[in-house]
């Protein structure tokens, strides 16, 4: 009977402790690792989950950082890394280290990699911002919005856009848009 119990007692601390390392090993948006890259590549879709798969292919990589296109018309890139270099907040990145998958915030209303495509009755050009405030300030401030989506530089133009919705449209996972609901 001991024997079972220290067993299950084992068992119990080794279940934790991996639970406990998978709840930390997320990647996140808003973070860089900088240094520790062994390889780079441009990313044509744009989409950080792309470097997070690069990285689990790749037996030699611990941890990545992903970049998103830039308003001066460099493209996205991922950078693979043979070590687990310490995340510092950066607005340009997503980051994380192998065998975690993208982890877009949920912060408020915010909705991080979705488009909400159609519906647009306005659209201008907007600053680059890692959270497209003025594009929901444009919506909350309009008493036709309903949803608004920015589309962030880089993506099929080199400025960022901000569509106004007066039909709130099913979300669609693009990392090129941050997205929300108004009314």
């Amino acid at each position: 009977m001991r024997a079972l119990t220290a067993a299950f007692a084992a068992f119990v601390v080794v279940a934790m402790a991996t639970a406990t390392a998978g709840a930390s090993a997320r990647a996140q948006s808003g973070f860089d690792r900088p240094g520790g890259d062994y390889a780079d590549a441009p990313v044509p879709s744009g989409d950080p989950a792309v470097c997070a798969n690069r990285c689990e292919r790749d037996k030699g990589c611990r941890s990545w950082s992903f970049s998103y296109p830039s308003i001066s018309g460099a493209p996205a890139k991922c950078w693979l890394k043979r070590e687990i270099v310490r995340r510092v907040p950066s607005n340009c990145c997503v980051s994380g280290v192998r065998g975690a998958a993208v982890i877009e915030p949920h912060l408020g209303e915010l909705e991080f990699s979705i488009d909400r495509a159609g519906g647009d009755y306005r659209n201008f050009e907007t600053a680059a911002e890692p959270r497209g405030k003025a594009c929901a300030a444009a919506c909350q401030a309009d008493t036709r919005c309903r949803a608004w989506t920015y589309h962030r530089p880089g993506y099929g133009a080199a400025a960022p856009r901000c569509y106004l919705k007066t039909i709130i449209k099913p979300p669609r996972h693009r990392p090129c848009c941050i997205s929300g609901v108004v009314r």
